[in-house]
């Protein structure tokens, strides 16, 4: 009862520690809102889009960018990786009905060469492109194939970036939340990766925190060539804090730079098209990368495993033996526990506009996500970690 109780009470404080000391994560309310418009003529843009097999999705994304409500010149550029459904004759057609074929060029992707992830070769196939055509752009949009955008999101995102002197602009966009799986864990899936990343710390200047989230991320083209370009980022299978990583660490290492920093947000208006229906489907995309994230080690994976018990089970753990063992006071810090995890939780599922009961769920949602880290280490020990649309990644 005793090791029970200092284990209630360091499950606790690190409760304490999370909503008053991790940069506010729970409050999800780093958000890109309207802004004015510039005073001046808006920027050169050129979007690249990575697409494989995306058949589904193009006939929604596609369009929702063909008809940015974006004054400034605007070009796209999509990689038709390697497709074996008619993706890029899908766009084409596409443009050709919305009469916009001479804003887009859809090139056909090339094998992938040893040493690269798919998305990363598609989008330096873009660049590539860009540079080949000598095509004008202050900013770069990399925005995933299944990315439905509003109609103002492309202004709204350069308008950010110029008046706030920002090198990267980058959002979380709205995923998917129609089936019950969806609903019972993607927003989690956002919770947890703003706990890990705390917006507010990569938005700070100062703080070393740096993430992005690869659906849509804007750039500055120069920023991008001087650190290196995609080409330093070929094996990253979480390329977009990488590259969040890279840039941040490269504005602060040249203070007299035009630019500020990197900001990463939320928003309820740009969604993901990308469903998982299933367990199976969510279990998968949580274990393709979460040894990824772990740098593959089994130390790491060891101490991921204690602190999400220490976290999430030791409440629920604490009020069943309280209730048990007639202990009123690990019942009580049991339960304090539990209320701030709902607490926390709650604006998420607020975005997701979910009941503020499925707050309650987090403990038994952690104990998933935890299954899938195990999951995503074994796999990658069996030769099969990082696998995505037919092609599997083991880059050490």
């Amino acid at each position: 009862m005793q090791f029970l109780f200092i284990l209630s009470l360091i499950s606790l404080f690190i409760w304490i520690y999370l909503i008053f000391f991790r940069g506010g994560y729970w409050l999800s309310n780093q958000k890109l809102k309207p802004n004015f418009k510039l005073e001046n003529d808006y920027p050169s843009v050129c979007a690249v889009i990575p697409a494989r097999n995306e058949a589904d999705t193009i006939p929604i994304s596609l369009p929702s960018l063909l008809k940015q409500q974006y004054t400034g010149d605007f070009k796209i550029i999509l990689v038709d990786d390697q497709s074996t459904d008619g993706t890029g004759k899908i766009a084409l057609e596409i443009s050709n009905k919305l009469n916009q074929f001479e804003r887009i060029n859809v090139i056909k992707g090339e094998p992938l060469p040893s040493g690269w992830s798919g998305k990363l070769w598609a989008m330096q196939q873009g660049l590539n492109y860009i540079q080949s055509q000598e095509i004008t752009a202050k900013y770069i949009l990399f925005t995933d194939a299944d990315i439905q955008h509003d109609l103002l999101n492309l202004s709204q995102l350069v308008t950010k970036a110029e008046q706030e002197k920002l090198a990267l602009v980058s959002l979380m966009v709205l995923l998917k939340y129609e089936s019950f799986w969806e609903r019972f864990l993607i927003p989690a899936f956002v919770y947890f990766f703003e706990k890990l990343y705390p917006f507010s710390w990569a938005n700070n200047p100062k703080n070393k925190m740096a993430a992005a989230a690869g659906g849509c991320i804007l750039i500055r083209r120069d920023i991008l060539e001087k650190i290196g370009g995609i080409e330093i980022l070929k094996t990253a299978l979480i390329d977009d804090c990488t590259l969040a990583t890279e840039v941040k660490k490269y504005i602060q290492n040249y203070p007299n730079l035009d630019t500020k920093g990197i900001w990463l947000g939320l928003t309820d208006a740009t969604f993901s098209l990308r469903d998982y229906p299933t367990l199976k489907s969510i279990w998968d995309l949580i274990a393709r990368t979460a040894f990824t994230q772990l740098n593959y080690s089994s130390l790491l994976l060891v101490g991921t495993v204690l602190g999400m018990v220490m976290t999430y089970l030791i409440s629920p753990l604490s009020i069943i033996l309280g209730i048990i063992l007639n202990n009123q006071i690990i019942l009580v810090i049991g339960l304090i526990i539990w209320l701030l995890m709902a607490l926390s939780y709650w604006p998420t599922l607020k975005l997701y506009k979910c009941s503020p009961l499925w707050a309650f769920s987090l403990p038994v949602i952690a104990f998933l996500y935890t299954l899938m880290t195990i999951d995503s280490a074994i796999r990658y020990w069996q030769g099969k970690g990082g696998g995505w649309k037919g092609r599997v990644y083991n880059f050490d």
